[in-house]
Protein backbone atom coordinates (compact mmCIF):
# COMPACT_ATOMS: atom_id res chain seq x y z
CA UNK A 1 0.00 0.00 0.00
CA UNK A 2 1.47 3.46 -1.33
CA UNK A 3 1.90 6.40 1.46
CA UNK A 4 -0.77 8.81 1.70
CA UNK A 5 -0.37 12.30 1.48
CA UNK A 6 -2.53 15.08 3.44
CA UNK A 7 -3.44 18.35 2.21
CA UNK A 8 -3.76 20.95 4.76
CA UNK A 9 -3.11 25.01 5.28
CA UNK A 10 0.17 25.88 6.56
CA UNK A 11 -0.95 27.12 9.40
CA UNK A 12 -1.94 23.59 10.36
CA UNK A 13 1.39 22.09 10.24
CA UNK A 14 2.63 21.43 13.15
CA UNK A 15 6.16 23.19 14.46
CA UNK A 16 9.27 21.84 13.13
CA UNK A 17 7.46 19.26 10.70
CA UNK A 18 8.32 19.91 6.96
CA UNK A 19 5.76 19.92 4.18
CA UNK A 20 6.07 20.24 0.33
CA UNK A 21 3.80 23.26 -1.43
CA UNK A 22 1.28 22.43 -2.68
CA UNK A 23 -1.15 25.42 -3.73
CA UNK A 24 -1.51 29.34 -3.05
CA UNK A 25 -4.63 30.22 -3.70
CA UNK A 26 -6.43 33.71 -2.74
CA UNK A 27 -8.41 34.45 0.13
CA UNK A 28 -11.05 36.93 0.12
CA UNK A 29 -10.28 38.59 3.37
CA UNK A 30 -6.76 39.47 1.86
CA UNK A 31 -5.38 41.45 -0.73
CA UNK A 32 -5.82 40.08 -4.47
CA UNK A 33 -2.15 40.44 -5.08
CA UNK A 34 -1.11 37.98 -2.10
CA UNK A 35 -1.07 34.85 -3.48
CA UNK A 36 1.30 36.59 -6.26
CA UNK A 37 3.56 37.87 -3.54
CA UNK A 38 4.00 34.82 -1.61
CA UNK A 39 5.29 33.34 -4.83
CA UNK A 40 7.60 35.82 -5.50
CA UNK A 41 8.85 35.01 -2.13
CA UNK A 42 9.42 31.43 -2.87
CA UNK A 43 5.97 29.92 -1.87
CA UNK A 44 6.13 27.70 -5.06
CA UNK A 45 4.24 24.10 -6.01
CA UNK A 46 7.31 21.35 -4.16
CA UNK A 47 9.00 23.78 -2.09
CA UNK A 48 9.93 22.57 1.43
CA UNK A 49 8.29 24.75 4.26
CA UNK A 50 8.84 24.24 7.69
CA UNK A 51 7.27 26.00 10.55
CA UNK A 52 9.79 27.10 12.85
CA UNK A 53 7.85 28.89 15.60
CA UNK A 54 4.31 30.28 16.28
CA UNK A 55 3.01 33.35 18.33
CA UNK A 56 1.52 33.11 21.38
CA UNK A 57 -1.83 32.78 21.27
CA UNK A 58 -1.85 31.65 17.59
CA UNK A 59 0.23 34.52 16.35
CA UNK A 60 2.08 34.74 13.17
CA UNK A 61 4.21 31.83 12.03
CA UNK A 62 8.16 31.76 11.24
CA UNK A 63 8.49 29.51 8.33
CA UNK A 64 11.25 28.33 6.79
CA UNK A 65 11.26 28.29 2.86
CA UNK A 66 14.78 27.36 0.92
CA UNK A 67 17.33 29.76 2.48
CA UNK A 68 14.90 32.22 3.74
CA UNK A 69 12.90 32.66 6.81
CA UNK A 70 9.75 34.89 6.87
CA UNK A 71 7.05 35.83 9.49
CA UNK A 72 3.59 35.22 8.17
CA UNK A 73 0.01 36.20 9.75
CA UNK A 74 -2.38 33.70 10.28
CA UNK A 75 -4.33 34.97 7.42
CA UNK A 76 -1.59 35.09 4.77
CA UNK A 77 -0.53 30.94 6.50
CA UNK A 78 -4.14 29.93 5.53
CA UNK A 79 -3.51 30.81 2.08
CA UNK A 80 -0.76 28.61 1.44
CA UNK A 81 -1.30 24.53 1.09
CA UNK A 82 0.95 22.01 2.03
CA UNK A 83 1.16 18.56 1.61
CA UNK A 84 2.83 16.18 4.04
CA UNK A 85 3.23 12.47 4.56
CA UNK A 86 3.06 10.32 7.87
CA UNK A 87 5.76 10.68 10.25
Amino acid sequence: MGVVAAVMALVRLPRGRSAAVAEVRGSSALAAELPARLRELGFLDGEEVRVLATGAGGGPLAVRIGGSTFALRTGEAECVLVRTTPA
